[in-house]
């Protein structure tokens, strides 16, 4: 399940799945909640929360058919790539499904983790201090000059963007 974390100006105010962010935001921050930006907690993304119908309490239901989160794109592969696919069991999408969850399995790589970074200071953290130098240091994996490039920033955007950098390391990183 996807987390999120929202910010009031620099100041981290709410963490968890989308709508335990909305119901927090709503009671405790109602007022604020034009002004609040939530983050993909995985990507670094910031994401639109639906408050329609939800100012009285009631949360927005579905309507129509449910999704079941399958989705027909093509693919495009060589015919030697065609032909493996289709000797696995469960056939060429069950293939490609284990396939990809088992590189997920490994962990995000250091440039995902860069990439969440970056996504989540060009929408918080443009205007502050440093900003450019901490984007060089980000990619360069200049760990000390990146330290220093934020140290004089709000401690839950420091705290967030390192749990951003750490978040889904591989083990091999790790190591």
């Amino acid at each position: 399940m996807t987390h999120y974390t929202a910010f009031l100006a620099h100041e981290r105010v709410a963490s968890g799945t989308r709508g335990e962010i909305q119901r927090q935001i709503l009671s405790e921050l109602g007022e604020h909640k034009d002004s609040i930006l939530v983050f993909d907690d995985e990507t670094g993304r910031v994401t639109d929360l639906d408050f329609r119908g939800t100012m009285a309490g009631n949360t927005p239901q579905p309507v129509g058919r449910p999704k079941l989160g399958v989705q027909a794109r093509e693919v495009t592969l060589l015919p030697r790539h065609w032909d493996w696919l289709s000797q696995q069991s469960g056939g060429a999408s069950a293939a490609l499904r284990r396939l990809v969850d088992a590189a997920r399995s490994q962990g995000r790589t250091v440039r995902e983790r860069q990439d969440a970074a970056y996504r989540f200071m060009q929408g918080l953290c443009g205007d502050m201090e440093g900003y450019e130098e901490a984007l060089r240091a980000l990619y360069r994996s200049d760990s000390t000059m990146f330290a220093s490039a934020i140290a004089r920033w709000p401690e839950d955007v420091r705290l967030y963007i390192n749990s951003l950098l750490s978040a889904g390391a591989s083990d091999q990183e790790t190591k």
